[in-house]
């Protein structure tokens, strides 16, 4: 069960780069179709999302966008790679963004951190 928090600039396609990080996690982690829980935040430029112009290389614009995923600690190496790839590679082709503006960090937690409801660790 993934918990993605995506925090985007004002006037993204919040549609477009939601679906392409769940499908991204379906085609690439296994996650099941209905495994769908997102946070999503637009935010003004050089307002709420704060960043360097320039690091490790990469130079980012006012497009800059964040995905960060909280899952199970249960993928390989490769997985997570192709995951990566997978989120801009979509985020690019239907959302527009410049896959130098797509910061992804992956959160792994135990199976038992997790409570869908009526206070029940369904996981445990």
């Amino acid at each position: 069960m993934p918990l993605v928090r995506i925090s985007h600039p004002t006037g993204a396609n919040a549609s477009a780069i939601s679906q392409g990080v769940h499908r991204a996690m379906v085609t690439t982690f296994n996650v099941p179709e209905d495994d769908f829980f997102q946070i999503v935040t637009e935010h003004v430029p050089a307002s709420g999302l704060m960043r360097p112009d320039k690091y490790l290389g990469i130079a980012y614009s006012d497009e800059f966008t964040i995905v960060q995923i909280t899952a199970n600690d249960m993928r390989t190496l490769e997985q997570k790679k192709a995951l990566y790839a997978a989120i801009a590679k979509n985020l690019s082709r239907d959302a527009g963004l410049r896959r130098e503006d797509i910061l992804i960090s992956l959160i792994e937690v135990k199976e038992e951190n997790w409570s869908f409801g009526n206070g029940e660790a369904q996981y445990a």
